[in-house]
């Protein structure tokens, strides 16, 4: 277990000659800059306010399922676990999709005219897919956005990729496993709101989550633990990790994927070469979805291995299976990234990712 002001220590993300932008990124800034954990997400915890989200409704009309909408794949099946077999859960986004950028199709705008209740990340992830909703759900629907009740304005991260001049906070949260666990406990409230007749269905559903989504979080301190403190520092395809590395201690150097998606300039590439050199990290990640040439030369160049399993927001495996589920996904990411480095991911890899509801189908297809 790291120590608590090892856990908490200033994030340093450093944008070598503007090569750093990612793809929601619109500053055009191209200085390098220091960027420390806001002081208030340090001991983070979920808010009590989190447990009492969502409007008071009469529930489902008699015969009728409650029906969720829900956005990336990630949210999806938070949302499943803690819905269970009392509601059905439609996620509109493609997994493997940009979810910055993604134009929901008209289908989509179908879905949210019969949703009780449409699950988004907020905080700007999905602006064009929230506000389609916003136009759609029936007049007895609601939103709920698990972000903005998932951590204040003040514990918000802007950094390389989200500047503060764009106005849009890096929005994701679920990499860091309290507040996913943050996530369940809003699901299950708003659930519970929504069709009080299974209020304590969702809410019981919601705390085993979130058991074992601490769980995790607990096998990764230890797994981390395993690392040199040296070689805890991520170089990534996507700038997904801002919070976790604010939880655990680690540093983000950087992420390559540029707003326009085309590959940076040789200039601005041999700047990360020089980078990487001198931060002499054991690895540097890319995504399974996106590949990339740029980190695969960097990887060479600098004769550091580049690995292209990284998952933001697509799940392993199919639906269906254990091992497709947020647990699932982060247990993935966590074993990558550790066994990359260096560490020992042994009880990561023991960890159970499998359905926390025994009743429940699986992930929505």
């Amino acid at each position: 277990m790291t120590s608590v002001l090892a856990r908490f220590a200033p994030v340093v993300v450093v944008a070598v000659a503007g090569a750093l932008v990612a793809a929601c990124g619109t500053s055009s800034s191209r200085a390098p800059r220091t960027n420390p954990v806001p002081a208030a997400l340090r001991d983070y915890a979920c808010p009590a306010r989190a447990a009492d989200v969502g409007a008071t409704r009469p529930g489902p009309r008699e015969g009728n399922r409650l029906q969720v909408a829900t956005t990336v794949a990630p949210i999806t099946s938070i949302v499943a676990e803690v819905a269970g077999e009392r509601a059905d859960v439609h996620g509109v986004i493609p997994e493997g999709t940009d979810s910055h950028t993604y134009e929901p199709k008209p289908s989509v705008a179908a879905t949210f005219t019969k949703a009780d209740v449409v699950f988004v990340n907020g905080l700007h992830l999905e602006d064009p897919t929230k506000t389609l909703a916003s136009r759609n759900i029936p007049a007895t629907g609601q939103i709920v956005a698990l972000g903005d009740h998932t951590i204040t304005a003040a514990q918000q991260i802007y950094d390389f990729s989200f500047p503060r001049a764009g106005g849009k906070p890096n929005p994701h949260l679920w990499t860091n496993p309290p507040m996913a666990a943050c996530y369940a406990v809003i699901a299950g409230s708003a659930l519970a709101k929504a069709d009080p007749a299974n209020a304590g269905y969702y809410t019981s559903n919601a705390t085993a989550l979130k058991a074992r989504i601490d769980d995790l979080d607990q096998q990764f301190e230890q797994a981390s633990a395993t690392v040199a403190p040296a070689h805890r520092k991520l170089l990534t395809y996507h700038d997904a990790y801002a919070y976790f590395a604010a939880h655990y201690g680690w540093t983000v150097i950087g992420a390559i994927q540029v707003s326009s998606f085309e590959d940076p300039t040789p200039k601005e590439v041999a700047g990360l070469i020089a980078q990487v050199k001198a931060e002499k990290v054991p690895a540097i990640f890319g995504s399974e979805v996106f590949p990339s040439k740029v980190l695969a030369e960097i990887g060479s160049e600098t004769g550091v291995r580049y690995v292209d399993t990284l998952r933001d927001d697509d799940l392993p495996g199919r639906p269906g299976d254990p091992e497709h589920s947020y647990l699932g996904l982060m247990r993935a990411d966590f074993v990558t990234m550790i066994s990359s480095l260096g560490g020992d991911p042994a009880a990561l890899r023991a960890f159970d990712t499998a359905d926390v509801i025994p009743d429940r189908a699986g992930y929505p297809q």
